[in-house]
């Protein structure tokens, strides 16, 4: 059976934070971490928000982020203790 390849739930609002605290153009920052502008601001909406391993790395990289930084990740859903 096939299992889907992994993937980050992102946050498209602390993306775009991130982004623009670097002083960084959405147009730019797609271009240095090898996606689309479209794609970018998809995520930054959150029409779209889970990337794969390869995609989220080179984001987080070209935003100046280090590896085990996770601001750009979704918030974990609260657990229930019932």
């Amino acid at each position: 059976m096939h299992r889907p390849h992994p993937t980050f739930q992102v946050n498209g609002a602390a993306i775009r934070t991130t982004r623009k605290a670097a002083g960084l153009s959405t147009a730019e920052t797609a271009r240095r971490a090898g996606i689309s502008d479209c794609y970018l601001r998809h995520l930054e909406t959150g029409y779209r928000d889970r990337m794969g391993p390869g995609r989220y790395a080179a984001l987080r990289q070209a935003l100046g982020l280090q590896a085990g930084d996770e601001r750009l990740l979704a918030p974990a859903p609260p657990e229930d203790h019932q």
